[in-house]
């Protein structure tokens, strides 16, 4: 069995979101489990390509309508990330110093062609072929009705789609971009009057997976209008938790870290860690230190922040830090805020990876008030680290995270994504770090939840060997 994987992104290579985390793990996790497993993906210009060598494997042109490029294939020259890696240099379009832009209808479209193209030539064809999100959703369609590409159309597509919000529209007036085709079965890349690459990728697919169950339950009712469309397909469409890759997620070994720790070493180690946070960002160790990685959009609450902040640390019995970007509007007021409440909260704006690796490993409360989350992978790495998640019940989080108040519980949750619940979330966490018997407790049994890729990565296994039966 050969599974290709196509995606924008790519831990290590170039990452804006959790999609880089779970292509950069799954092929790793499967080819573990004796299944070749690899990944195609653009060829940004950016730190990884800049430090790595690599060698050209192919070299050829495209077409984009009227407009052609030339572009190769190169390989990475060493193994270290677990898979064999490809990236699709289209240098005009492809190779700059950002993963997404204005212009990304062609500079994807580009990436797509070229990936099939290559593929055209391969002595072995893949058993399947995973496309992930919108920007390789025109694969499956050029796979199944492009001209050139009738050899692969046997070739069974899956569609994981990691985010429903972002879809890729584009108008009709672009088709010409696509290869030939038979035009009556233009209704496949439509939606709503535009070219909607997720919505083709949800129809051509063979499967469709998300990346929690019940994020496929709740696109079925809120999915940026594919809501009917993914009912109607739901015969072929499945949730599958994401995994988080356990060794570079793994306290024990990991070299961000100012102290490694373990199961039976976790008071002494996440002391240390925390000491090193507070001291570096002028916070109080004594108090609980709540923190939020991620980007500051509204899918994740963070237009709340500002507010939520200021109310919590009203109180005086906290400290928050926050690690993100994204909206200049809030970074704003989230800078600001650092006056009011100097030495109980500070914010970097911006990312930083090992930063975030530490912040796991010294907050003591991780906070996801999410009002989007399809998976959430922030919340399993809190829970590897043994820092307690304050979710917001959705997606993901809810199939994650079991609010301590239930039966074996263990996270704090709540309903709603308002300034209300989140400082009462807040406060519960205080009382929680307090009851010091029964937070260690807790600390101690989230670090003993596996949430790695290889349930997760056999899962997949599965679903590939059902459409070559």
């Amino acid at each position: 069995m050969k599974i290709t994987h196509i995606s924008a992104e790519c831990y290590p290579v170039a990452k804006v979101g959790g999609l880089a985390d779970v292509v950069g793990a799954l092929p790793k996790y499967q080819n573990d489990a004796g299944f070749a497993s690899e990944v195609i993906m653009p060829f940004y210009d950016n730190k990884f390509t800049k430090n790595e060598e690599f060698t050209v494997i192919f070299t050829s042109k495209l077409n984009l309508g009227k407009q052609e490029y030339s572009y190769q294939i190169k390989t990475l020259n060493n193994n270290k990330i677990g898979f064999n890696l490809y990236l699709v240099d289209v240098p005009e379009l492809l190779f700059t110093d950002f993963v997404y832009s204005f212009d990304d209808t062609e500079r994807f479209l580009a990436f797509q062609i070229a990936a099939l193209n290559w593929m055209l030539t391969w002595d072995e064809k893949p058993t399947a072929v995973h496309c992930h999100d919108h920007h390789t959703g025109l694969i499956p369609f050029m796979m199944t009705q492009s001209n050139d590409y009738a050899v692969l159309k046997n070739i069974p597509t899956v569609l994981t789609i990691h985010n429903a919000q972002y879809q890729g529209w584009f108008s009709h007036e672009k088709v010409g971009l696509i290869p030939e085709f038979n035009f009556n079965n233009v209704g496949l890349l439509d939606w709503f009057g535009n070219i909607n690459p997720l919505a083709s990728a949800i129809k051509c697919a063979w499967k469709v997976t998300t990346v929690s169950p019940s994020y496929m339950e709740e696109l079925k009712k809120a999915a940026n209008g594919l809501e009917s469309l993914l009912s109607d397909e739901s015969a072929k469409c499945t949730g599958i938790l994401n995994g988080i890759d356990w060794e570079v997620w793994n306290p024990t070994t990991d070299s961000y870290l100012v102290e490694n720790y373990d199961i039976n070493s976790v008071e002494v180690g996440r002391e240390v860690n925390k000491k090193w946070l507070c001291s570096q960002y002028n916070l109080d160790f004594e108090k609980p230190l709540f923190a939020f990685i991620g980007r500051l959009v509204g899918e994740k609450g963070a237009d709340l922040f500002p507010e939520t902040f200021e109310k919590a640390l009203q109180k005086g019995n906290i400290s928050i830090f926050l690690l993100g970007s994204g909206n200049d509007a809030v970074e704003a007021e989230l800078i600001d805020l650092k006056k009011e409440f100097e030495g109980s909260y500070n914010a970097f704006i911006g990312y930083d990876e090992k930063l975030a690796h530490i912040v796991n490993a010294g907050a003591d409360f991780i906070l996801m008030p999410s009002r989007v989350e399809p998976c959430g992978l922030n919340q399993m790495y809190a829970l590897r680290y043994g820092a307690i998640p304050i979710v917001r019940s959705i997606g993901g989080l809810k199939d994650t995270v079991i609010d301590i108040s239930e039966k074996g519980g263990f996270g704090i949750c709540h309903e709603e994504v308002t300034v209300s619940e989140i400082t009462e979330a807040i406060e519960r966490g205080t009382m929680l770090f307090e009851n010091r018997e029964k937070y260690k407790k807790i600390r101690k049994k989230i670090m003993s939840i596996n949430h790695s890729w290889d349930a997760s990565a056999l899962a997949y296994i599965n679903l590939y060997k059902s459409l070559n039966q």
